[in-house]
């Protein structure tokens, strides 16, 4: 795998005739309002990810045996883990989302747009600046941790609003596809439908807001209030995924067998199991076991059934894989990598037994697979918003080096979790006792310096891409 950047592979394309039936799948993007916006977008994305980059580099330190104990900065790791994960996960996939969103779209209602960007970016600065102010005091609820003071609440509520905005705008100005379904709309139609499960999510945040009790512990309290929403989320990040997978497929050449219609079903039945949620909300108090269980069903199941029929149909168009050159090397790392660390982390989910690492290992999989998936899907489109194409040595390697860190990562985070050790802790309360256990979090801590090293590069990929006009474009 290793050599797969720097080599020229071989040319095992079969001629035009010869090829598979599939569709084209990508979106036609023309170099108007709404992509300059998708830009805008693009670079609030990458700013999280550096923020994101710095704090983890917290929580390596603060995990890795020895280290932790040269880097006195066990006590920040909470309050790290806090920051890192939104700044990663939440901010980080809706600004890519927002890009995706933007360019499905028209030049109609484009002030709405760039008011939903102004919104998600003040609230961005605010999650970062909230560890520094006041009393920073970090409650680790599942999908949105938080810091629980005044500014980073703020923040959380901020980038809330941008995001209504942002639906709002892709329900307003989304594209419409005149003549046959073909895959530029079935591509379409799985983003907008990303931001209908996004709605959706937002209602059952509303609902949760209005019917937990303030009054609550704050752990429960925050817990209950992400729960619904958080498990609706996952379908805007599986559907986008799904249609990132596609695109970058035809934008290597590959023919997926998979007509727009069979893709169209698929994207249709990814994002109608988020429908069952107002009826949990209904059927179910917030606070119950019911509506707690039949969120974890819903995602479990519903969530699920859409990526095998697209996952199978790439496996078998990548038989054929054509030759790549400088530009297209970075799509298939990531293109790869994104496919391989999404289906680790599904497999390590059924291994996950009680509160230990193999439940950060699981989701870690598959956050990394969707997020390589954005990273290859900016490589594309870069040149297409007027910037240069990457084509950089660095750029075919970064796929690989932080999809491998990642991999690494989460073996180690597995290896431990199978002899007990616990999540959400770090330090001396890791308490590990073997040389096993010891083995296990040094392998997740060089898995995850390496990881850290994958994310740089890519930053300064994209920035360096950012700095220079395509020269078409001059």
């Amino acid at each position: 795998m290793a050599s797969l950047p720097s080599a020229n592979l071989p040319a095992t394309a079969a001629p035009a005739a010869r090829r598979l039936p599939g569709a084209d799948f990508g979106l036609t993007v023309a170099r108007d309002a709404s992509a300059r916006l998708a830009t805008g977008w693009l670079v609030l994305g990458v700013a999280a990810l550096v923020g994101s980059g710095l704090f983890s580099l917290l929580l390596v330190l603060a995990r890795t045996p020895g280290l932790k104990d040269i880097f006195p900065v066990a006590n920040l790791f909470q309050v790290a883990l806090v920051a890192h994960v939104d700044l990663s996960v939440l901010v980080w996939f809706l600004a890519f989302a927002g890009v995706l969103w933007s360019l499905a779209c028209d030049g109609r209602a484009i002030a709405l747009g760039w008011a939903a960007l102004a919104l998600s970016t003040a609230g961005t600065v605010a999650l970062c600046v909230a560890p520094l102010a006041g009393d920073a005091v970090p409650v680790l609820a599942n999908y949105i941790p938080v810091i629980d003071n005044t500014v980073f609440l703020a923040g959380l509520a901020m980038i809330a609003a941008g995001v209504t905005l942002a639906v709002a705008r892709t329900f307003v100005a989304a594209r419409h596809t005149a003549g046959a379904l073909d895959g530029e709309a079935a591509l379409r139609w799985g983003i907008v439908g990303s931001a209908v499960a996004t709605a959706v999510a937002l209602f059952a945040f509303g609902w949760s807001w209005m019917e937990v009790s303030p009054h609550l512990e704050r752990k429960a309290y925050f817990e209950l209030l992400f729960w619904g929403g958080g498990h609706v989320l996952q379908f805007t990040w599986t559907l986008l995924m799904l249609a990132g997978w596609l695109w970058l497929a035809s934008a290597l050449g590959l023919r997926v067998p998979l007509s727009p219609r069979v893709a169209l079903l698929v994207f249709t039945i990814a994002l109608a199991s988020v429908f069952v949620t107002p009826v949990i909300y209904i059927a179910h108090p917030v606070a119950s076991v019911e509506h707690h269980k039949l969120q974890t069903w819903l995602m479990r199941f519903g969530g699920g059934l859409a990526i095998p029929p697209i996952l199978l149909a790439l496996l078998w168009s990548m038989r054929r894989l054509p030759s790549l050159d400088s530009a297209k090397r970075p799509i298939f790392g990531a293109l790869a990598a994104s496919i391989g660390l999404f289906a680790a982390g599904g497999l390590i989910g059924f291994a996950i037994s009680g509160p230990n690492v193999k439940i950060p290992a699981h989701y870690h999989g598959c956050i990394v697979g969707v997020t390589l998936a954005f990273m290859g899907l900016a490589y594309h489109l870069l040149p297409k918003l007027g910037f240069a194409a990457p084509e950089s040595r660095l750029a075919a390697w970064q796929p690989w080096l932080y999809g491998g860190g990642q991999l690494a990562h989460i073996v180690g985070l597995v290896w431990s979790g199978g002899y007990g050790v616990e999540r959400k802790v770090a330090g001396a309360a890791q308490v590990l006792r073997t040389p096993q256990e010891v083995a296990g979090m040094g392998l997740m801590g060089l898995g995850g310096l390496v990881a850290i090293l994958g994310g740089l590069a890519f930053v300064i990929v994209v920035i360096g891409s950012l700095r220079r006009r395509e020269a078409s474009a001059r």
